[in-house]
């Protein structure tokens, strides 16, 4: 026997409608709950007002030099200092992981903070900025006492040297006379050399002045007080986890219908069986399609619609059970010409299924027919054998069997030498209100020969 293909659904938007209209209670349950999520996540993930501020590092800097500054500005000295600062009174813990820095261009460290309010973000941002600049400066004083008494040592001798050089040159000055002799010339000369020496002591004590300013730092400003929160937001959290838990409830639908293998379709199911459907009929359940809420999860699937099918078959239910018993009897009217003895298959674990049989079952009883009802296992499926005139009519609820499973029922079918005279497909609906009779219902066998 060839083996039927299994169901390849497309996701169209006529399946995403009924997953809205039938789930709607549950998807909106799902939103609430990726809300309070959103809500709960915003407290450790949103960072609330953030402001920088700039501090400039003047005279030149090497790569390395200014990543090193940025490390301190975010040290734990200079954040318990700042913490010490202000005036809701934080540890320099705290403040650590409130606290970044980076290098711009120009040689400037950005200071970036964030804190629960606007005001607290920019007193936070001005006295990291300004305890970054104080210990930087005591820093660089402390480890240069060496260097720069040094510095102030040969800045000394320049100037001497320069003093004793300009005394040389008065002397000299005042010993050349005004003729133009080769004593003249050599004093003018020397003279030249002198200033040279000075204009170069000059420019060495120049540079000497710019080295001892290399350590400087400036703060930019103020830092601006922010207007409003940095993103993400609190209501963008608990919008967008609302937003994701809902996406995530339809398509959980949409993948949960990809990969449920049950047949719901008529072509499908006969198919897999090899015979054709005689009808759909409805059966009338207390309960309707839903299935019964036993304990608390039960109660909670009743009360969020968990309970009913979402993807349903696309069948014309009857109006009333006069219509109900009009096509029950169709399908007894059509077992007329086919084996004069019927066997009902029907899963001992289908409801409907085992309804629509026993009602079938009173029917052919009422009307003389030979019609038996066998109820099978639909994992491991066993059928009497055949007699000499002997077939089955498989009554089964739409979306209960796989493909695999109807396949299995048929080759049990062809082992016991049954043959498959069609199948009858089940839908579970609510009872109806009581309606007064009208002709149908005075005589239903003038409507059924009507409606032939």
């Amino acid at each position: 026997m060839e083996t039927p293909p299994l169901t390849d659904d497309t996701v169209r938007l006529a399946l995403v409608g009924q997953v809205l209209r039938r789930r709607w209670r549950l998807l909106a349950v799902l939103a609430v709950l990726g809300a309070l999520v959103g809500a709960g996540a915003s407290i450790l993930f949103s960072p609330g007002y953030k402001t920088t501020s700039g501090v400039l590092l003047q005279g030149p800097r090497q790569a390395d030099e200014l990543l090193t500054q940025a490390d301190i500005a975010k040290a734990s000295v200079v954040l318990d200092r700042a913490a010490a600062m202000l005036p809701w009174h934080p540890s320099g813990a705290d403040l650590k992981d409130q606290v970044s820095t980076s290098v711009a261009q120009s040689n400037v460290v950005t200071i970036t903070v964030t804190a629960d309010t606007a005001e607290h973000a920019q007193q936070l941002a001005d006295q990291v900025a300004q305890q970054y600049v104080k210990f930087s400066t005591q820093l660089a004083t402390n480890s240069a006492d060496a260097s720069v008494q040094l510095a102030q040592e040969q800045r000394e001798s320049l100037r001497q040297q320069v003093k004793l050089t300009t005394d040389r040159i008065s002397d000299l000055a005042k010993n050349v006379g005004g003729n133009l002799t080769v004593e003249s010339v050599q004093v003018r000369t020397q003279l030249e050399g002198l200033k040279t020496s000075l204009e170069q002591a000059i420019n060495d004590l120049n540079q000497a002045d710019l080295a001892t300013g290399v350590g400087n730092t400036v703060v930019l400003g103020p830092s601006q007080r922010p207007t409003s929160p940095a993103a993400p937001t609190m209501t963008q959290l608990v919008a967008g986890g609302a937003v994701l838990f809902f996406l995530a409830g339809v398509f959980g639908h949409l993948f949960t219908a990809r990969t449920d293998r049950r047949l719901r379709g008529e072509p499908q199911i006969a198919s897999a069986l090899g015979a054709p459907i005689l009808a759909g009929v409805d059966v009338t359940t207390p309960q309707g399609d839903r299935v019964p809420a036993d304990g608390f999860l039960g109660k909670v699937r009743h009360l969020l619609g968990g309970d009913r099918p979402w993807v349903l078959p696309p069948v014309a239910t009857s109006a009333d059970e006069v219509n109900r018993d009009i096509r029950y009897r169709r399908v007894l009217a059509r077992l007329a010409t086919g084996p004069a003895d019927v066997l009902l298959l029907v899963a001992d674990d289908d409801e409907t299924g085992r309804l629509a049989a026993a009602q079938l079952a009173e029917l052919a009883d009422r009307q003389s027919l030979p019609l038996r009802v066998f109820e099978f296992a639909p994992d491991r499926p066993t059928v009497p054998d055949a007699t000499a005139s002997s077939g089955v009519l498989v009554v089964l609820g739409a979306g209960t069997r796989t493909a695999w499973q109807l396949v299995r029922l048929a080759e049990a079918c062809a082992d016991g030498g049954q043959e498959i005279v069609g199948a009858v497909l089940t839908h579970p609906v609510r009872p109806s209100e009581p309606e007064k009779p009208g002709p149908a219902a005075e005589a239903p066998e003038k409507a059924l020969a009507g409606s032939a």
